[in-house]
């Protein structure tokens, strides 16, 4: 089992790690086409919740996949 503090640190650090690669992977769609004239500040905003969201199921997903293999290992020991 993971000290808590160790834990948190590896929570934090993959959820970082997952914004940064849904923050690189949305720069790959060209949001210039669906803004209305003088909402730029709502799109800014909506972008940014945008990769949050996308960071944060990315990341959930991975560390309850890590969690879940890692206590296999109480199924045959």
């Amino acid at each position: 089992m993971i000290p808590v503090g160790q834990q948190a640190l590896l929570h934090i650090i993959v959820h970082l790690l997952f914004l940064v690669i849904a923050w690189w992977a949305m720069q790959a769609i060209h949001f210039d086409k669906w803004i209305k004239k003088g909402k730029v500040m709502q799109a800014r905003v909506l972008y940014i919740l945008m990769v949050i969201s996308l960071a944060s199921l990315a990341s959930d997903f991975f560390l309850k996949y890590l969690q879940y293999s890692t206590n296999l290992s109480q199924l045959f020991g």
